[in-house]
């Protein structure tokens, strides 16, 4: 279940399933325009905080010490214990993922594109093959993005995103509407990771709340999902 917090007066929201430091920020927190706030809030340096350059790929890397640039990359996987991650949204689904048994987790940003190449899936057989990772170890978060009933796209998109799933029938699809937070889901279960936590909210619908590059013009502001390991 999700629950929110404050940073500094700033609203952030946190699943219970996920026992390390993470959280989906909101229109409160802007995290590139407040770094030094939450490297001091995770207790790390600010360089050690994390962000890759976002191209709606399929590409996932490991964070490695030393290292602050991550070019063409949309899911990263964080080991290090002195670092932290933050991937950025504005409707795209944030996927918060958490191996507790040895304590390493990972950020995918799954847009349309980026679900319809299954990247949460392909970030915890990466996780499995790098780590030795259980899918049954693992837990999930899927954060707030554009909700079922706002999605409506094109085609060519449902193909690829029916594609990205062996059911050949789902609740996921409905004339041109696609329920991404569904499809992440169902990606994750289809490799064995089941304990996958839901944000009720949509960008769109709680606009209030969270950024939508839709609803607003193809804002350039963004909400993040940040984690740091225990």
């Amino acid at each position: 279940m999700f629950y929110k917090k404050q940073i500094e007066g700033k609203d952030v929201y946190y699943s219970d399933m996920i026992e390390t430091e993470h959280f989906f920020t909101s229109r409160d927190l802007i995290v590139k325009d407040n770094v030094e706030l939450v490297s001091e809030y995770l207790n790390i340096e600010p360089k050690n905080l994390i962000h890759p350059t976002q191209t709606h790929s399929d590409n996932v890397k490991i964070v490695e010490k030393n290292k602050y640039s991550y070019d063409n990359t949309d899911a990263l996987i964080l080991t290090e214990k002195d670092m932290a991650i933050y991937l950025n949204f504005a409707d795209c689904t944030p996927v918060i993922i958490y191996d507790y048994k040895n304590n390493i987790g990972a950020i995918a940003h799954a847009g349309w594109r980026g679900t319809a190449e299954r990247i949460a899936q392909k970030t915890v057989l990466r996780m499995q093959k790098e780590f030795g990772t259980l899918p049954k170890n693992v837990v999930a978060a899927i954060g707030p993005c554009i909700s079922f009933d706002e999605f409506e796209t094109y085609p060519d998109a449902i193909k690829r995103l029916r594609a990205s799933i062996n059911k050949v029938e789902t609740p996921y699809f409905k004339e041109n509407r696609v329920d991404l937070k569904g499809l992440n889901k169902e990606q994750l279960n289809e490799i064995g990771v089941f304990d996958v936590d839901i944000c009720p909210y949509c960008t769109v619908r709680d606009n209030d709340k969270f950024f939508s590059y839709r609803k607003e013009n193809k804002t350039t502001n963004r909400h993040s999902a940040v984690i740091k390991l225990r």
